[in-house]
């Protein structure tokens, strides 16, 4: 009987092709990646990781994944990938960087060994399901790691046996757990994915092998990273559907530079700003309703620096109160520091759904209900935040993030007008200037 890796490495290992649409969204979510790495620079997470690895006079291409990945995780801005549960661009686009910088490859392989490795990471998320994740484990350094290896081996050239070495080996080096949100772990655990996806496909390339069993096979990830609702009919449908996932569900960029688990409850702060008339003063409380992996996710009420700060609703839905918006400038020791005195944070509250509720329902909304001082009681719910295909982004939108995420950067307006034609680019050598 043929295993989920061989199945995922013969779909990797076809000829690409992918339509004009999955290739435009992949151009977008790489831009994105590259602009929150260039943001995360100089982030404590970053700083420390590329210390701990500075030995190198030149570094191989797995460390500049490692530090690159960590610097695009750093400020929480990067985009969130359902069926990954996973923050899928922030591990890919540093690897596949890294290796495509020291292969010489041109824009068009980088572009398409994106989507086989987005497409490798949602079939191991949709194998495991939430569950993985309502577990603890974080999707980005587990199923990131996995899924992206496939991505490195296609780019290096392996074929259809060498993925199916690479995504074995990367089983064995995938980890993270949620507990450390909040820390400035957090980030290098997208850089530890990155790493390892690299390391994974240069074994591969040597012929270093494991099991190709080893996802849903006795003792091996799907049984010991509490998988669960896996069939190979699910597998196949995968597959077999013509579009690409990035066409059919899509990552999703942030449109805040904090936790996703705060996104819908601050996009229906937004619309109520919008369509009502108060301010932050006239708040008297604020009760938010989410999911339970969300108030799992967002564990400060009080944070004490930037990266506790990213991880509280109580921070940022007071931010959002006062400021109709969040940027990268919210999250610095100084506003943090200032913000933690402020009245209103001591009047937000947050509760989950039920776990019976959420058995109902594939994806419940999140609310928000504002108290007003004269009496007035807001409601409103969000299936989703802003960003998703359903309600995607504007070039304005992207454009203003990016140049948000490169202050200071010469030329940051030509290197976006150039990734977002990156097929028509032998050499990626540009895009240096956006690397830690």
């Amino acid at each position: 009987m043929i295993t989920v890796i061989e199945n995922m490495a013969e779909w990797c290992a076809r000829e690409p092709r992918f339509s004009a649409t999955a290739h435009r969204l992949a151009k977008e979510a790489i831009s994105d990646t590259l602009g929150c790495l260039y943001a995360g620079r100089e982030d404590y997470s970053t700083l420390a990781v590329r210390q701990a690895w500075s030995g190198y006079q030149t570094p191989p291409a797995a460390i500049v994944a490692l530090i690159n990945a960590t610097s695009a995780h750093a400020i929480d801005y990067d985009d969130n990938f359902g069926p990954g549960m996973s923050h899928a661009s922030a591990v890919l686009v540093p690897a596949l960087l890294a290796v495509a910088l020291q292969e010489e490859a041109n824009g068009e392989a980088l572009v398409n060994a994106y989507l086989i490795g987005l497409q490798a990471q949602a079939f191991v998320g949709d194998m495991v399901s939430s569950s993985h994740y309502t577990a603890g484990w974080h999707g980005t350094s587990t199923i990131g790691c996995i899924g992206t290896a496939a991505g490195v081996a296609w780019l290096k050239g392996l074929d259809q046996a060498g993925i199916g070495r690479a995504l074995s080996i990367a089983v064995s080096l995938a980890s993270g757990v949620k507990g450390q949100f909040g820390t400035p772990l957090k980030p290098f655990h997208a850089g530890m994915a990155a790493r390892n996806a690299v390391d994974a496909a240069e074994l591969a390339a040597t012929g270093m092998s494991g099991r190709l069993d080893i996802l849903e096979g006795q003792m091996g990830f799907y049984e010991l990273f509490a998988g669960a609702g896996f069939s190979t009919e699910k597998l196949a449908r995968w597959a077999e559907e013509p579009r690409h996932i990035i066409e059919t569900i899509g990552v999703m960029p942030k449109k805040y530079p904090c936790c996703g688990s705060t996104h819908r409850v601050l996009d229906a702060i937004a619309d109520l700003q919008a369509s009502s008339a108060f301010r932050a003063e006239d708040i008297e409380a604020v009760s938010c309703k989410v999911g339970i992996s969300n108030l799992r996710n967002l564990a400060y009420t009080d944070p004490h620096d930037e990266m506790q700060a990213r991880f509280s609703m109580n921070y940022c839905v007071a931010r959002m109160l006062e400021a109709g918006s969040l940027s990268v400038t919210d999250f610095t020791p100084a506003r943090v520091a200032v913000q933690r005195t402020h009245p209103l944070m001591t009047c937000i509250s947050m509760e989950s759904w039920q776990p019976e509720e959420e058995a109902l329902a594939d994806n419940l909304p999140h609310l928000v209900t504002l108290t007003l001082r004269d009496g007035r009681i807001l409601h409103h719910q969000r299936p989703g935040a802003r960003g998703s295909l359903a309600e995607p982004f504007s070039e304005d939108d992207r454009r203003q993030k990016f140049t948000d995420c490169c202050r200071g950067l010469v030329d940051s307006d030509e290197i976006y007008q150039r990734i977002g034609a990156i097929e028509q680019e032998e050499s990626l050598t540009f895009l240096r200037a956006l690397l830690v």
